[in-house]
């Protein structure tokens, strides 16, 4: 099983994408959380961006984050290349640890007023549903990748767990960006393991304690060991407004907007919802 995962690595994340983002969009126009403010423009400019970063990771990262893994077992490089944990120990370890990794680098994302300025696109959508999931300048795209790619060498990551793991991650950004509807009930319970949507949704509000508190994709631990943890948006889900208030006007469903969002300045607001660059 390990061996065809890995033969076929392009597939396999290729197939859980479109699987996932396709039951995410039929979830969401059936039973939506909220209702849309934008239409489909605003998705399709959306999934034009996360193809053009698809591209661009082939175009300008040398290797891939599971050929990483293959070199660093090859070459003896990395924590468990060196010390023999166990195939187990090593997978389950090396999935909690490049979690706490993207969970870190989305915190510094937000205290650097340089990596603020690329990461702030993700947060100018004006609706949230599963194509936000994929709204990502190319810029911090590949600055993810370079980061995973030195700690999978530091680590010395098994190769299945590196697979997995980017699996993983693209389903859980994708299920908790998604505009659809969970009870209650159950939401409380799933907060416990993973991250729901109701949970990332307030991180996207334009009140700025709520904008920097539940910063997780995957794993929902380490906004309760951190103190990043916030239940619920001040305004409830229905109200609450999402984006930036700098960037609010029509052009910013659009690709070429997008590309140069890292580039410009927006209108600042005021009083306490206003988003202040580095925050």
């Amino acid at each position: 099983m390990e061996q065809i995962l890995i033969s076929h690595e392009a597939w396999f994340r290729l197939g859980a994408f479109a699987l996932i983002l396709l039951l995410m969009l039929l979830w969401e126009a059936t039973d939506p959380r909220r209702i849309p403010s934008l239409g489909w423009n605003r998705r399709l400019n959306n999934l034009a961006l996360v193809s053009m970063d698809v591209v661009l990771v082939r175009l300008l990262v040398p290797v891939a984050t599971a050929t990483m893994a293959e070199i660093s077992i090859t070459r003896g490089w990395g924590l468990f290349n060196i010390v023999d944990a166990g195939l187990w120990p090593a997978f389950f370890l090396s999935l909690l640890l490049m979690d706490l990794l993207i969970y870190g680098q989305h915190v510094v994302m937000h205290q650097i007023p340089l990596l603020w300025r690329i990461h702030r696109l993700h947060h100018t959508d004006l609706d949230i549903d599963v194509t936000t999931a994929l709204r990502f300048h190319p810029f911090e795209i590949i600055l993810s990748m370079f980061l995973k790619l030195l700690f999978i060498a530091l680590l010395g990551a098994p190769v299945v767990a590196v697979i997995v793991f980017e699996i993983i991650l693209n389903i859980s950004s994708m299920f908790n960006h998604s505009n659809i509807q969970i009870p209650l009930r159950i939401d409380r319970i799933l907060r416990y393991f993973i991250v729901t949507p109701d949970m990332h949704r307030v991180h996207h509000s334009v009140i700025k304690v709520e904008t920097n508190s539940n910063y997780g994709f995957n794993i929902p631990w380490w906004d309760y060991i951190f103190r990043n943890y916030r239940s619920q948006p001040a305004a409830g889900h229905i109200k609450m407004k999402i984006g930036l208030n700098e960037f609010r006007g029509d052009k910013e469903i659009f690709l070429h907007w997008l590309l140069l969002q890292p580039f410009v300045s927006g209108k600042k607001g005021s009083g306490e919802e206003t988003l202040s660059e580095g925050d």
